[in-house]
């Protein structure tokens, strides 16, 4: 731990989980990191069992911004969590998503209504039934809507990829092959990261799976 670093527990309405909130004296960013990875390794080994993510704002020198700043690393800290590549991010690598920070600070409903008219039948899909409709949609984004890719990269055959992405159109109302589609559910993706929801996918084994339509649903989020 840095030298005169302050550790707080925060537990902020709204927000799942825990929060740990570290403050750092200096501007040096690369102190920062490595605070941020100690922290990290020992929750991970502390607290087996659990899952933990890492987010850290930019240098701010004004007292009155901290809480910009808190908003900042959790924000960088769910978008770590959802991202499954890393569990620790800044605020800066965060990319599009910090166009979202306003949203989540002053009309967070907003950015919750959102996410319920675009991604959350998906989400409420896959804990229902153990599938991987959203990991599959996030990986067809990724891959520039190349099913081909898509499938490489879950290591699953095509016409399963075909048949999810046909059950996102059915339960959203959002057609992959259409760019009004791919971005509003891009963006509802976006929005599930940083308002810190989390997805629970599994293995397609839903009764039906080789076919059939799927009624959509009109779920949401209190």
């Amino acid at each position: 731990m840095v030298s005169r670093s302050i550790a707080a527990l925060s537990d902020r309405d709204g927000v799942p989980g825990a929060e740990v909130l570290l403050l750092i004296p200096g501007g040096d960013e690369a102190t920062a990191a490595r605070a941020g990875e100690g922290v990290l390794h020992e929750m991970q080994a502390g607290l087996s069992g659990y899952t933990f993510a890492v987010g850290r704002s930019r240098i701010t020198e004004d007292p009155s911004e901290l809480p910009r700043a808190a908003s900042e690393a959790l924000l960088a800290a769910n978008v770590a969590e959802g991202a499954r590549e890393s569990d620790s991010l800044a605020f800066e690598q965060t990319g599009a998503y910090r166009l979202l920070l306003s949203a989540m600070s002053e009309n967070p409903g907003e950015l919750q209504r959102f996410f319920a008219e675009t991604v959350e039948p998906l989400v409420a899909y896959d804990e229902q039934y153990e599938t991987d409709l959203v990991r599959t949609l996030e990986t067809f984004l990724e891959a520039d809507g190349n099913v081909a890719g898509t499938a490489q990269r879950l290591f699953t055959h095509r016409h399963t990829i075909y048949y999810r992405l046909e059950r996102v159109r059915e339960l959203s109302g959002l057609d992959v092959s259409s760019s009004d589609g791919r971005e509003k559910l891009s963006l509802g993706l976006k929005s599930m990261r940083v308002l810190g929801i989390a997805s629970s996918g599994g293995p397609a084994s839903e009764a039906g799976a080789e076919g059939g339509r799927v009624p959509r649903r009109s779920s949401r989020r209190t």
